[in-house]
């Protein structure tokens, strides 16, 4: 599946970069194009703009003489529609442009092939307040037109070498734009695989830890139908574990359920302001019982920490999960400190044990999903491994920290430092 995608987004990349190399190619060769023609064209209006007649003879009058270009030739036309050629030295297509000068209408701009030369042509009305031009033969002629010519051969070649280089880079980088089309896929692919293999991952121990309670469901209902003449009292040992393990499995697809949506950003925080550490000591005192029968000491301080703004439920979902896994690990005779703090603009709750622990290789595994140090002893205490995924959700979810430190045979202990204010 993935080496189908791969191919797709390296095709769709490498369509990408194509079409944005050919539309930058496009866009310089219209800039070079452009500032070339656009010198000459302002080259042809400046030697134009400095054409006057005095006393009847044609001068160039211009505050910069060297600025005008002597490869610019000058055509006057009279109002018999005859054009005078005006230009520095002997043109050899001086007969062509001519023709093609008479034939010209009026503010053209234009490029001519004329004698295999390109000539860049600009017409404009001859504006001079003297405007009578004395002929070789002495006779008056009135000037109407000015048309000015110049040969854009080197600019041409200068336009259709760079399209050559470009079509060549083009070519040349074709490969480079598909191994780089490649690689950009591959990358792409990287998260959304991982994404992948975590679901299939979660999938799989979802449908494990399904699999057990539905196992023992099925084995205690067939040894319940092989006895349809004893009573509810004589069968209750089956009927309590059909019930216990359904309870189990309804916990699990809660569980599930709160982080399948988790996922999906359906989960929405209802944050309140409360007294944190009236929140700690509910869950301390559900506990409490528990904590005799196992003959665990339960002991919490709280030390200048005032009201939080957060979500109750959830932070009573939290402690209940990290107080659960702290009891349940903690061997009997055990304690476990339970201290909450304000730090700054933070409050700290620090929970300590002196349990079994945690192995060393296991901590950076243990907020992972159905994650256990020790299946055996989890399974048989009913855990999934799901319960510190939760937490740490819920304390990213306040903008929080949580922290874990373990060590084997000694005990473990836990800092979550959450925000005082909503973030």
């Amino acid at each position: 599946m993935f080496q189908r995608t791969l191919r797709k987004l390296t095709m769709l990349n490498a369509g990408v970069f194509l079409l944005i190399f050919i539309l930058f190619g496009y866009l310089v060769y219209g800039y070079v194009a452009h500032q070339l023609f656009s010198d000459v064209d302002d080259a042809l209006r400046y030697k134009m703009e400095a054409t006057h007649l005095v006393n009847g003879q044609i001068h160039l009058i211009a505050n910069q003489p060297w600025l005008l270009d002597p490869q610019v030739f000058l055509f006057l036309r009279d109002s018999d529609g005859n054009s005078i050629p005006y230009h520095p030295a002997s043109l050899a297509d001086l007969n062509e442009l001519q023709t093609f000068i008479m034939q010209m209408k009026s503010n053209p701009l234009k490029v001519q092939k004329i004698n295999e030369h390109l000539y860049r042509v600009l017409a404009m009305p001859f504006t001079a307040e003297q405007q009578v031009l004395l002929r070789p033969d002495g006779s008056e002629a009135k000037i109407v037109q000015v048309i000015a010519l110049t040969r854009i051969d080197s600019e041409v070649a200068m336009l259709k070498k760079l399209l050559n280089t470009l079509v060549a880079s083009l070519i040349m980088g074709v490969l480079a734009i598909a191994i780089a089309a490649y690689f950009l896929a591959k990358r792409a692919l990287v998260p959304i695989k991982a994404s992948w293999d975590k679901q299939q991952q979660f999938v799989a121990d979802a449908s494990h830890e399904l699999r057990t309670p539905l196992a023992v469901i099925k084995s205690n209902t067939e040894l319940l139908l092989r006895h349809p003449e004893h009573t509810i009292e004589q069968e209750s040992i089956r009927i309590t574990n059909v019930l216990r393990e359904a309870m189990r499995m309804k916990k699990l697809v809660v569980t599930l359920l709160t982080l399948a949506r988790a996922d999906a950003s359906q989960l929405e925080l209802q944050k309140i302001p409360f007294n944190i550490g009236e929140v700690i000591a509910d869950v301390v005192e559900q506990f409490i019982p528990l904590a005799e029968i196992k003959g665990v000491q339960l002991k919490f301080s709280v030390d200048g920490v005032n009201e939080i703004e957060a979500d109750k439920e959830r932070l009573l979902q939290l402690f209940a999960i990290l107080l659960d896994n702290a009891l349940k690990y903690t061997s009997n005779e055990g304690t476990i400190l339970i201290h909450c703090y304000q730090n700054a603009n933070f409050v700290v709750i620090r929970i300590e044990d002196n349990g079994c622990g945690i192995a060393p290789e296991d901590l950076p595994h243990v907020f992972d999903r159905f994650f256990r140090g020790d299946k055996a002893r989890s399974r048989e205490s009913g855990g999934a491994g799901l319960g510190l995924a939760i937490a740490d959700w819920i304390v990213k979810q306040h903008g929080g920290k949580i922290q874990l430190e373990s060590e084997l045979g000694l005990g473990t202990k836990i800092e979550i430092c959450l925000p005082v204010k909503s973030v």
